[in-house]
């Protein structure tokens, strides 16, 4: 398990595989904020805390079931 306050701003949030997704623009509750420019429409899109499997070397990698927003790459 990890500690939410390691999530900082500028990591790179990656799917299971490591795959980029998006980056860290804040952490709001127990949500993930992540960049407008990281997102096709242009919009902020929250990944919530739970969706979150493990981080390491300056990455958050998100579970291999975890949803990803629409608007997101993938």
């Amino acid at each position: 398990m990890f500690e939410k306050i390691r999530i900082k701003e500028h990591m790179e949030v990656t799917n299971f595989e490591g795959q980029h997704l998006g980056t860290v623009d804040d952490v709001e509750d127990d949500r993930i904020k992540l960049t407008r420019t990281d997102s096709e429409d242009n919009m902020h899109h929250y990944m919530p805390m739970d969706a979150v499997d493990r981080i390491d070397n300056n990455r958050v990698y998100l579970k291999q079931d975890a949803t990803i927003p629409v608007g997101l790459a993938s």
